[in-house]
């Protein structure tokens, strides 16, 4: 039965950061003054009560890990931190410019790239320039991810210093083999020693992110890597799978070929050994690919129903305003979606012109946003109602038929007016939310988008 259900579920998905995803927007009914008009709608509704949320793109890495799907400049030169940083200050300069009072900031995220590429005085800037046109929240978070490799103790205590009190470190996996044809070798005693500092320094919520599927990866490989995990007792982890796209990020430097990846049951099993060992080893989990102990802020947001899911990825409290910085950074008002330039030069020659460096978007219809909120009570809470009128739309009767099929395979519970996903529907909530996606199913892609949901 498990074999069936994974050559069944296992197609092309989104990963659902968004809804509508960023092949769905509607390019051609965006402007950059209904961005504005949205993006001020929003600051006023939102910046007194729940406050603003940052994501800022720190993209240069000094390597390439060709594992990585993220918006990345390679260089080992490092004079291009200055310039980077004072852009985006003017960035933030622009949105404060357009605002009649000043932003209180609830969420900041520096993610990359590479943050820690930029030395402890340059984040210290930085920070420091973002809040020379903002005030911080009462009950503020700010995360950054570290590079185990080039993570310093004055990163550490910089950030710390500066209010950081959640870091993430990047993991993926511990055997050699599997480091070197992704080219991200780190030792055990690297991840080991940036945890230790962090929880030393006073850091209440310290991530690890574990992938599955990787090149050459056995059950051997993930039990070693859980197991040696366990031993640092990270506060949360990401547990998820690596995406090939090779059409969207080809890269000459890999150390793997196609047929090395772990595939359909195969894969599978790498997930399901991992996440029992987590279960085990008193992890809860409390989304897709995301589990927690019970003493982090993630679990509790999850038990309160007050997870939150953007682009930052999951996040303990929701603001209703996102501004991305940075080069390919992604902003949400809630009612638009509004990209950075993906080119770095392209992204500094708007900001000579003191115009905000935006390419595309999408405007939210009011069938986005009831549809959003479907697929963010899934990924959030492995449930969703459609009882009230404003969570209703008219194509409820056919997804209802798509999910019968689901539940007649154990995926998912209906009643008469929602859903629950069961426990053996987790991992297949990619799919689960697909059901939803109205827009996907009027246009089915005609060239390759999305990674396997498996």
């Amino acid at each position: 039965m498990k074999n069936s259900l994974i050559q069944k579920y296992n197609v092309p998905g989104p990963r659902y950061t968004s809804y509508p995803t960023v092949p769905y927007w509607n390019e051609a009914d965006f402007t950059y003054e209904t961005w504005i008009e949205t993006f001020k709608k929003s600051f006023i509704e939102s910046n007194s009560n729940e406050g603003v949320s940052l994501y800022i793109h720190l993209p240069f890495c000094e390597s390439m890990c060709t594992f990585c799907g993220c918006n990345k400049r390679i260089t080992k030169n490092h004079d291009v931190e200055h310039p980077y940083l004072e852009a985006i200050i003017k960035e933030w300069s622009l949105y404060c410019k357009l605002l009649d009072e000043k932003p209180i900031i609830k969420e900041i995220h520096l993610g990359g790239g590479t943050p820690t590429f930029f030395s402890p005085k340059n984040l210290e800037d930085l920070i420091n320039g973002i809040f020379s046109y903002a005030a911080k929240a009462p009950n503020y978070e700010f995360s950054f991810e570290g590079h185990p490799n080039n993570t310093s103790h004055a990163h550490l205590q910089k950030l710390y210093d500066l209010g950081f009190r959640r870091v993430s470190f990047g993991v993926q996996d511990y055997s050699p083999k599997v480091q070197k044809a992704i080219h991200r070798e780190q030792p055990f005693h690297n991840v080991a020693k940036v945890t230790f500092w962090a929880r030393e320094i006073g850091y209440t919520s310290i991530g690890h992110d574990i992938i599955f599927g990787l090149p050459f990866q056995t059950v051997e490989d993930v039990i070693d890597t859980i197991e040696k995990t366990k031993s640092l007792q990270p506060d949360r982890l990401a547990f998820y799978s690596y995406a090939h796209v090779p059409w969207i990020k080809g890269n000459g430097q890999r150390g793997f070929k196609d047929e090395d990846i772990p595939q359909d049951q195969e894969k599978r099993q790498l997930y399901q050994v991992g996440k029992e060992l987590l279960l085990k080893n008193g992890y809860h989990e409390i989304g897709m690919d995301h589990f927690a102990l019970e003493t982090d802020s993630l679990y509790t947001a999850f038990k309160n129903g007050a997870l939150h899911r953007n682009f930052m990825g999951y996040s303990a409290s929701k603001t209703k305003l996102m501004i991305g910085l940075g080069v390919s950074s992604i902003s949400d008002s809630w009612y638009s979606f509004a990209q950075n330039e993906k080119n770095l030069e392209d992204y500094y020659q708007l900001l000579e012109w003191d115009k905000l460096p935006i390419y595309r978007g999408h405007l939210l219809t009011t069938e986005d946003l009831i549809i959003r909120k479907h697929i963010l009570n899934l990924m959030c809470q492995f449930e969703t109602s459609w009882k009230e009128r404003s969570t209703y739309f008219k194509e409820i009767p056919e997804i209802v038929i798509e999910l019968k099929e689901m539940e007649d395979d154990g995926l998912v519970v209906l009643n008469k007016e929602g859903m629950q996903v069961t426990e053996a529907g987790k991992p297949y909530v990619r799919n689960i939310c697909m059901a939803f996606d109205v827009l996907l199913k009027r246009k089915a892609p005609d060239t390759k988008l999305f990674s396997m949901t498996i």
